[in-house]
């Protein structure tokens, strides 16, 4: 067993350190398994108690590489010896960096300019669509999550970000996002053209636009709303609809990048061509960095000086950077999520055939969520189950996490060099973990 818990959670350790938190930090976070973590390798974290578990989360989708992968810990220690920080300075790392990383992109994104948050990355494609188009609306999908600055915020489709901070930004026509498995007007069945959606799509336009529509911001995929893929060919089609209508295309992928789908961008599963693309999360494997991507075109709209991030670039963001491409170019992590994602997707399937409340399984590479519902008929939202169901995975050893537009989903995204032990192992224990769940009063 690569697993060890010893029940129950927190340990004395692990308790003492939470009360500690709780007393100086706000406690504003989501809801976890009570697990301090203390180290991490790979797909295995310890915590303060020395349990050891295994990882669905990727730290959120972020440790593609696995946690504490020894070549980038050995790139940021080198580059931590050398420079920390020289704000917009041009630097040996963030040179090498912008070289790699535009080398990486499909061809026709030969610009990149880095900065530090997955939020930062969504509010400078905002600016840039504005900015190129001299119109100022944009379109964005109910369920979207883009981040919780102002305008990436404004854009989200999802009340928790901004309920209860007064008027969002203005400007922003929110449009469904098709979900296959709730389709009451059954437009997922409509491809590969989808007549019904984008006729409806173009009332919401005609109804909410001022005539200043700039452009569109969508994720390859909701995560936040629960990890809900578009029928194929939709992407493709919106895509179209948007080049017809002269609107910029953005495809938020700081969820979906890094081999997260089983290619190194999501966009490459319907050759999709966006103008900007917003990278995040798994470009740090844990560091803070970010960026946004698109054509010498797009970025002429700025003039010098107009872009510009105190961290953005910094020298231990940009080693990183360099040494996460060097690792994808070494070992075959895009193809290890092909693989382990059909794998345990595959199992995954078997799971909800056996059980009461796993109404639906979807995804694609290592990214897959898990949707309970309180009967596999009427697909009623069942988010009751879900702290019950993290606390029990952790207890045997498995860390999951929830999302959801109703909270009703766990997320299936372990880092991307998960082996096939590993991920039978973490099968097993959520297997069982579901088992004990369903079967308590």
């Amino acid at each position: 067993m690569i697993t060890s818990v010893t029940p129950p959670l927190p340990g004395p350790k692990g308790k003492a350190l939470l009360d500690k938190w709780h007393r100086y930090e706000a406690d504003v976070t989501g809801y976890q398994a009570p697990v301090v973590w203390k180290s991490a390798r790979g797909c295995v974290v310890t915590d303060a108690d020395e349990n050891r578990f295994l990882d669905w989360t990727s730290g959120v989708l972020v440790t593609n590489v696995g946690h504490c992968h020894p070549r980038l810990v050995e790139a940021v220690r080198k580059a931590a010896g050398d420079l920390l920080n020289n704000y917009e300075c041009p630097n040996t790392y963030r040179i090498e960096a912008a070289e790699r990383l535009v080398k990486a992109l499909p061809s026709h994104l030969d610009k990149c300019f880095f900065l530090s948050t997955g939020s930062e990355a969504v509010e400078a494609c905002l600016r840039l669509m504005k900015r190129r188009s001299g119109k100022f609306e944009i379109l964005s999908f109910i369920g979207g999550f883009h981040g919780r600055t102002y305008g990436a915020a404004s854009v989200g489709g999802m009340a928790g970000p901004k309920r209860g901070y007064g008027p969002p930004m203005p400007g922003v026509i929110r449009a469904l996002y098709p979900n296959p498995y709730h389709d009451p007007f059954e437009w997922c069945k409509d491809g590969p053209r989808f007549p019904r959606y984008f006729d409806y799509l173009e009332t919401e336009i005609a109804a909410n636009s001022t005539g200043s529509l700039a452009g569109l911001i969508v994720e390859p995929y909701q995560g936040a709303a629960g990890f809900v893929f578009p029928p194929h060919g939709w992407l493709k089609r919106l895509e179209e609809w948007a080049r017809a209508n002269n609107l910029l295309f953005t495809l938020d992928e700081v969820q979906s990048s890094y081999g997260r789908t089983g290619r190194m961008w999501a966009m490459e599963h319907e050759d999709l061509k966006p103008d900007l693309v917003c990278i995040g999360k798994a470009i740090g494997c844990g560091i803070p960095v970010s960026a946004v991507a698109g054509s010498s075109e797009i970025f002429a709209c700025l003039k010098k000086g107009e872009m510009s991030s105190t961290l953005g670039g910094n020298p231990l963001a940009s080693a990183a950077v360099s040494a996460i491409l060097e690792i994808y170019r070494q070992e075959d992590l895009v193809g290890n999520s092909a693989r382990m994602g059909a794998f345990m997707k595959q199992r995954l399937l078997e799971i909800a055939r056996h059980s009461r409340f796993l109404g639906d399984v979807r995804g694609m590479g290592l990214v897959m969520g898990l949707e309970f519902v309180k009967n596999k008929t009427t697909r009623e939202p069942f988010p009751e189950i879900i702290r019950p169901l993290i606390d029990a995975a952790a207890e045997k050893g498995l860390l999951i996490g929830s999302v959801g537009f109703y909270g009703n989903v766990i997320r299936v995204a372990p880092p991307l060099v998960i082996t096939q032990e590993e991920a039978e192992e973490s099968l097993a224990l959520f297997e069982a973990a579901l088992h004990d769940v369903e079967a308590s009063p």
